[in-house]
């Protein structure tokens, strides 16, 4: 199948929104925020003045939006630099294993070699997704296990 792989633009913002809820359901979320809430946040996210974020969308032969990365850059890095930060990598499961996930890694490397002062790519998963592991593994990645994430929630009333 072809792809196209892209960077996001106003016009894909309900699309993106559309399939956040399918990114939420795979990661087994049963509280779905109804779509006129993500509509906003989408857009404020990668349009707002600064973009939160930005992502490349995968969208198939017929246009429907199929996969995404998102990331942001953040500082610093090593020394004074930065780092490009993939925060979510998704591919529609009827695309797995087909080389698209491989295909936005390596853009997603070369958009951090473009930018100057970009010392790296850095992401996280989860420890109990064996597939993704496996994933990176293929790509010849190497995990790292120095860090310990931490969160807490800013919505507790």
């Amino acid at each position: 199948m072809t792809v196209t792989i892209r960077p996001t633009d106003r016009l894909d913002i309900v699309a993106v929104a559309e399939l956040i809820e399918e990114i939420e359901r795979f990661y087994g979320s049963t509280e779905i925020q109804p779509l006129e809430e993500r509509h906003p946040q989408v857009e404020e996210a990668l349009f707002g003045s600064p973009p939160l974020a930005s992502a490349l969308l995968v969208k198939d032969g017929t246009g429907n939006l199929v996969g995404l990365a998102a990331y942001s850059f953040l500082w610093p890095a090593a020394g004074s630099s930065h780092s490009l930060f993939l925060k979510e990598l998704y591919v529609r499961d009827t695309l797995r294993r087909q080389g698209v996930g491989a295909r936005l890694m390596d853009e997603l490397r070369a958009l951090a070699v473009a930018r100057s002062g970009c010392s790296r790519v850095e992401w996280m998963r989860d420890r109990d997704n064996p597939n993704a592991r496996a994933f990176y593994k293929s790509l010849g990645f190497a995990e790292f296990d120095g860090k310990i994430v931490y969160r807490v929630d800013t919505n507790t009333g």
